[in-house]
């Protein structure tokens, strides 16, 4: 089983800082291994105050849900009440966002953690996270959710 390192998560916070700066975009970024507990989250200078929390949130997200947001927002969208619940779940340490610039980080096959970026538009937040997690060797394919929450073709 693999684990995320602080040196993984250190450079992963590194490159989409480093990336952000060259759109010139102020942005927040969040690090979480697979169970949804920070690792590391960085703010750069800039950037607004909420986006550490939106950052966590998206990385939280992306970790505890098994799928980039922008992957869910489908299914948010046709069952918005358990989406809200999500959020009020007691061990539900941070609300559930479905939305771009969540990525699940995957290597070797295995789920390792999330990564959140906020600052940027949805769009350049999803083009952060893409560019820096495919530079690092990171996958960035996920089967789409099936019936019941299983992924495609493991219905049975």
């Amino acid at each position: 089983m693999s684990n995320l390192t602080l040196d993984a998560a250190d450079e992963i916070v590194d490159a989409v800082l480093k990336r952000a700066q060259s759109l010139g975009k102020a942005v927040s970024v969040a690090v979480v291994d697979a169970g949804g507990f920070v690792v590391s989250v960085r703010r750069s200078d800039g950037a607004r105050p909420l986006t550490p929390d939106i950052a966590r949130a998206k990385a939280y997200t992306a970790a505890v849900m098994q799928r980039p947001g922008k992957m869910l927002k489908k299914w948010q969208e046709s069952q918005p009440v358990f989406f809200s619940q999500l959020s009020q779940l007691p061990g539900a340490a941070l609300p559930i966002m479905a939305t771009e610039g969540s990525m699940t980080i995957k290597k070797d096959g295995e789920i390792i953690g999330g990564l959140g970026v906020a600052g940027g538009t949805a769009d350049e937040d999803q083009q952060v996270a893409d560019e820096v997690l495919a530079a690092l060797g990171y996958e960035l394919e996920f089967a789409a959710w099936g019936v019941a929450g299983k992924p495609a073709g493991q219905e049975n």
